[in-house]
């Protein structure tokens, strides 16, 4: 039997050439896509799977319900009061600099090397490396102990039996505790030496109100993260607002509103890269995967519905072997067999034609996303091949029932291509596969509308030939070594001006404080800068003046703010120019003597927040915290004025040390990178999309046109012209188009309006999608089917008059 069946399976293959290779194709294509983002997906997932107490460890974030935005520091008495009030709290870890870097040396060696922690001693706890040489066991307890990776022994001692040796930097001999091996599987936690942050612990210990630190807590086991949450909320935060409220002489629940944070979150270190809502480390984009993996799997969904249409479609060819079948005594669970199988094959041919595709295509796509992924996790393979069942469920079972299901008289007489339930199955699936189609497009050309929007925003600022220097801040007085720097660079040849600020377009690092006015209080970005520098980046005045080196005031307390600052007070601009405010890292009012048109400094994404301008001399933590300077170039001869400045960088400036820069423009333009990369993957999915859907529509025409062929010989007897016949043959498809565009528009704009809601700057609702949408379609429908409706009218009339 299962011999007959594969006999009458190929020779339906061959007899269906054109439908059975657009099957092949669709769900070839559908099922690449499917498993490539799949696996993108299941490489997020996987960070942190190698920690053995990945179960009890969870990141720390707190939340403002006024500013409605989350945080990722702690206060230090916030984490160890915890532990003492929270039975559920096993323990906490303190991080404060989780990208440091230092140029050390030894009697072998000097090393700059980059990515280094500084965190609290029980760092080993919570992340459990192998140790190669030495202990881990105390060795972050003094804060000149340093544990080193394997990789940082071999360059610093030549060996990775480096315990007990010692290396000098920031001024400091350090003692080697422990070397450990770094864990194979992904991490964001890959420190290549760790130091402790004592001196900043001791600093910080009674001050409740400075979140100078991330943190992880370490849950027991079988604790509720949920009950955790609300103690932590009731013990601590309340705690805190206690004390603030007692040190300004406010209540304690309206220092909480005013100041915050009023609440926290927990997310289980496995989510820390897709699942946070806010990390210290880079995030991933979970949304973008989701809508990237539903669309993989409408495709294939597409590729599935053309199976059903095909396969229904050919039920008049297979009809009268259904009914003879039927009536010489076979069963209907035989024949669905059949047609089950036969619909398995291509399947499961799809399947390996689809992994061999996936492994061609892998470079391209690790390129893409800056991965290193492998073929080679079983997840992937058992979940493609799952969906290929599925697929041949769908796509199997559907046509086998309606073909087994014929009735052997009506099929003998060929009645079932004209019964109306076999053309509402068709029908309906061709409607379901062009709404996704339009979807698609109106789609396509919104995030591509919204990226081109946000490409060529004006964003208040120039950042162009404007060069981004980080210098190192080991260094006693870093705002002279600043002032040396500018002198100095001043100099060079192609030089046009130089200057400082801390807030940096593009940059990650950010300072923010709370800015109180009598009873209002907001929180604003600090950026403490040199007195040029908003001209030198182009920013606008909006009212009053710039910041003036010669008025003594100008040092001390005087401030320039944004309009963003000035909405979120709710002032008029002459009011905002009369007002001083109390900033919560200095004692002293400033007054406000300008206001700048707003520029953006993040992505698009995020709308401009308040920030507030001084000179980096007015505080003198300010002062300490100096770490760039930026260099504008003349447009001359960038590249020659470049190599002066890396050769007296590396000869004068800091010599062992790299010369970390990047310029301004480019940087801001990597923001941009995440949306151009959806605006291509939406491109590459929408011709896949369409492709499938085109070449479904094309078959199934076919088809159908082939079943009136005998109609089209009779009317063209009867004298109508070519025309008449071909819009007759694609009037059917035309109308079936025309609802389908019609249901997908108000889909379409909702799914679309959702999307558009995570930008802060972006487009109105564009009709113009949506009318392409409609004439593209209609117009890819009439020349699909009318090839062969042009075809049909052509036919030889003998041949299919001959009997009549």
């Amino acid at each position: 039997m299962l011999t007959n069946w594969l006999k009458i399976a190929f020779i339906n293959y061959k007899k269906n050439g054109l439908s059975t290779l657009i099957n092949l194709f669709g769900l070839t294509i559908g099922l690449t896509g499917f498993m490539l983002i799949l696996m993108h997906w299941n490489d997020e997932e996987s960070y942190e799977k190698w920690n053995p107490k990945k179960d009890q460890i969870y990141a720390f974030q707190t939340y403002h319900t006024k500013e409605k935005s989350y945080g990722v520091n702690i206060s230090y008495p916030m984490a160890y009061t915890a532990v003492k009030k929270i039975p559920e709290i096993q323990d906490y870890v303190l991080f404060s600099q989780p990208d440091a870097a230092y140029k050390m040396t030894t009697k072998y060696t000097s090393v700059f090397q980059e990515n280094g922690f500084m965190t609290s001693e029980s760092f080993f706890n919570f992340f459990p490396f192998t140790i190669i040489s030495g202990s881990a066991k105390d060795a972050l307890k003094t804060d000149t102990s340093i544990a080193i990776s394997k990789q940082t022994a071999k360059k610093l001692f030549g060996t990775v039996n480096a315990a007990g040796e010692s290396v000098k930097f920031d001024n400091k001999n350090y003692i080697v505790t422990a070397v450990y091996e770094l864990p194979e599987g992904n991490s964001q936690i890959k420190p290549e030496f760790v130091i402790t942050a004592a001196q900043q612990l001791k600093n910080d210990k009674e001050n409740w109100g400075t979140y100078n630190f991330g943190c992880f807590f370490m849950l027991k086991k079988g604790a509720d993260p949920l009950v955790v949450q609300e103690k932590f909320k009731r013990d601590i935060l309340q705690l805190r607002a206690a004390i603030g409220a007692k040190e300004s002489g406010m209540q304690v629940q309206q220092y909480m509103d005013l100041y915050g944070p009023n609440d926290m979150l927990l997310t289980p270190l496995e989510g820390l890269k897709l699942h946070t809502k806010l990390s210290w480390f880079a995030t991933g984009d979970f949304k973008t995967i989701m809508i990237l993996f539903t669309l993989s799997v409408l495709i294939v969904i597409l590729s599935a519905i053309n199976f059903i249409n095909l396969k229904t479609a050919e039920a008049s060819q297979r009809a009268k072997e259904v009914g003879v079948r039927k009536a010489i005594g076979g069963t209907r669970s035989s024949l669905m067999m059949q047609f089950f199988l036969e619909t398995f094959m291509i399947c499961l041919l799809s399947y390996l034609l689809a992994l061999a595709l996936v492994e061609l295509l892998l470079p391209s796509f690790n390129k893409f996303f800056n991965k290193d992924i492998k073929l080679n996790d079983w997840h992937v393979y058992a979940y493609s091949l799952g969906m290929v069942m599925i697929v041949t469920l769908l796509s199997g079972l559907i046509p086998a029932f309606y073909l087994s299901s014929f009735k052997a008289i009506e099929t003998l007489k060929g009645n079932f291509a004209r019964s109306k339930h076999g053309i509402w199955l068709r029908n309906g699936i061709l409607t379901l596969q062009l709404m996704i189609s339009s979807f698609f497009i109106i789609g396509g050309l919104i995030v591509n509308s919204q990226v081109k929007y946000m490409m060529n925003k004006d964003l208040g600022f120039n950042g162009k030939q404007v060069m981004m220097i980080n210098f190192s801040e080991n260094t006693p007085k870093p705002w002279l070594k600043y002032e040396r720097l500018k002198t100095e660079l001043s100099k060079i040849d192609g030089v046009e001006a130089t200057s400082y600020c801390e807030a940096v377009a593009a940059s990650v690092r950010t300072s923010i404080s709370n800015m109180d006015y009598q009873q209002q209080s907001i929180n604003a970005q600090n950026a403490p800068m040199d007195y040029n520098y908003l001209q030198f980046m182009g920013v606008k005045l909006h009212k009053g003046r710039w910041l003036d080196p010669a008025l003594a005031s100008d040092t001390i307390n005087n401030a320039i703010v944004n309009e963003a600052f000035v909405r979120k007070f709710g002032w008029t601009d002459e009011q905002t120019l009369q007002r001083s405010f109390q900033p919560g890292f200095d004692n002293k009012k400033y007054k406000i003597v300008g206001i700048v048109k707003d520029f953006n400094i993040k992505s698009l994404k995020y709308e401009v927040g308040p920030m507030i301008f001084f000179h980096y001399r007015d505080t003198d933590w300010m002062r300490f915290n100096v770490y760039n300077i930026q260099v504008k170039i003349k447009p001359d001869d960038i590249e020659a004025t470049v190599n002066r400045i890396k050769k007296f960088w590396g000869t004068k400036a800091e010599p062992g040390y790299p010369f970390n820069y990047y310029f301004i423009n480019q940087k801001f333009a990597k923001t941009f990178e995440e949306y151009q990369k959806q605006q291509t993957l939406f491109t590459i999915l929408n011709a896949m999309v369409l492709m499938v859907a085109l070449l479904g529509l094309f078959a199934l025409s076919s088809l159908m046109i082939e079943q009136k062929l005998k109609d089209v010989a009779i009317r063209k007897t009867l004298g109508a012209s070519d025309g008449t016949l071909i819009f007759g043959l694609t009037l059917q498809f035309l109308w079936i188009t025309i609802a389908a565009v019609l249901i997908s528009i108000p889909i379409s704009y909702y799914l679309m309006n959702e999307w558009l809601k995570d930008f802060a700057f972006r487009i109105d609702m564009p009709i113009w999608p949506f009318i392409v949408s409609f004439c593209v379609l209609l117009i890819l429908t009439f020349a699909v089917v009318s090839i062969k409706a042009y075809k049909a009218t052509k036919v030889n009339l003998v041949t299919y008059l001959k009997y009549e």
